[in-house]
Parts: structure tokens; sequence; C-alpha cells
């Protein structure tokens, strides 16, 4: 409000092209709000000063693990706004969406290209979506061969916290491994939680920390050997990707 003088305005409204109707009950209506009146160059200046002091991808670089903040590029946005996309209806004749089936195969091959799987489903919206979906199939895998007792998920103690929440929901029994000093798994602390009940091992790499795991291969071979899976979040794929990469 110290900004404020009456009077100045950060925009105008266009000529209505639809006829005026009375409210004819206007006393649901408020005035005594104290909306600030500044223009539009303040309104710009202030919000702009505002972003500069958080610590963002478009000014540093983000190493914080899970969902690894990564640059999107701005014409992204521009391309996901196109009338062929943004437009979509699901329930539109599916002769009209033969574009867009296109780029879901071809994002699903790419996917499985990367990832080494068979395929790729991407039914899943969102992350927590994502670990559901995976929790569900390990337990029909283990269900499947008669495992009926794997009914334990272990988790690191710097897990997201989606992590445990799809676990339960998906009617696991959550038991948390600790972290040792350096911020990785306690593989000492999993080999004794690891036995006959072990269903699935979650481990994001890097870790919500932004750490690599540098004992992926005996954690791996830990749970192998105890008869679970290992469940590799993929919030931070985009970082493991380059990572292999470079070596």
């Amino acid at each position: 409000m110290d900004r404020s003088v009456a009077g100045r305005k950060a925009f105008s409204l266009p000529e209505s092209d639809v006829p005026f109707q009375e409210m004819p009950d206007r006393s649901h209506m408020r005035d005594d709000l104290e909306l600030p009146e500044v223009s539009q160059l303040e309104v710009i200046r202030y919000f702009s000063i505002l972003s500069q002091r958080n610590f963002s991808i478009d000014t540093n670089f983000y190493p914080l693990g899970s969902c690894t903040m990564k640059y999107n590029p701005k014409i992204n946005d521009e391309l996901s706004n196109l009338p062929g996309l943004g437009d979509l209806h699901p329930l539109q004749p599916e002769a009209t969406v033969q574009g867009a089936i296109r780029l879901l195969k071809d994002l699903q091959d790419d996917l499985g290209e990367i990832t080494g799987l068979p395929a790729v489903s991407l039914a899943p919206l969102a992350g927590a979506q994502g670990e559901y979906a995976g929790l569900l199939i390990a337990r029909a895998y283990h269900e499947a061969r008669g495992d009926d007792q794997r009914t334990v998920a272990i988790i690191p103690d710097s897990a997201h916290g989606t992590n445990p929440a799809s676990a339960a929901m998906a009617g696991l029994d959550v038991v948390t491994v600790r972290s040792d000093s350096n911020g990785n798994v306690d593989v000492s602390n999993l080999r004794e939680l690891s036995d006959s009940r072990t269903a699935v091992f979650m481990l994001t790499i890097p870790s919500t920390l932004g750490l690599f795991e540098p004992n992926i291969l005996e954690i791996t071979e830990i749970i192998h050997n105890a008869g679970g899976l290992v469940y590799a979040d993929g919030a931070n794929l985009n970082a493991l990707a380059w990572n292999c990469q470079a070596w």
C-alpha cells in the first residue's frame, strides 16, 4: 500500500461486447478492500525484484535431488499450447488425433530406449502416480510367484515424502533404512532389514540430497539376494541419464 497513488491503473478493460446487466442484489459486494492503485511499470518492477530474491533454475544451478529442477526451454510453453495439442478433447474422433498419438508413441519409445525397458506406460499422470503404479507392479510380481508374504517396502530416510505415502497406498508396510554419515544409504542397515518379507526397495538417483548413490550395485545385490525388487524413482531421470552419458 505504500506504493499506492489514487487514480493510478495498471490495465484498461476493452469495450464490452455483451449487454450490461444490473445486479439485483448488491448487498454481498464488498467495498472495504484496500487494493493498491499502481501503474503497470510499478507492478512489473515489484514482481521482478521479488523473483530475483528466489533461488531459481533460471539464475543458478539447482542441485536439489528429488524432482530435479531442470531448465525447460521457453519454446516448450509455446509448443504445448499449439492448437493441435491445447485444443484436443478426449472424445474427439480418433482419426483427428493421430499426430498427438504419434508424439506419445515416440515418447514411449524414447523412454524405453533410455531406461532399457521393453515397455513404457504413460498412464500415470504425475510422479506419485508413477510410484504407485510401480509398487503395484512389484506387488503383482510377487503375488504371481506365490510370495504373498512379501509386504515390506524399504525406503531411505532421505526419500521424498511421496515414497512412503505411495507404498502405504499400495498396501505395503514401510520400513526406513538409515543414511550414513555422507547422506547415502547405510548399506549395513539395509542388509539387516532385507529378508523374506522384502517386496521392494525404493531409491531415487540422485537422491533428495542431490547425491548419486555410490553403492548402488551393492544395494541392488543385497535386495535381489533377498528376493526383492529395486524401484528406481524416475524423478531424477534427467540427471541420471546425463551422468550415464558422461561416463
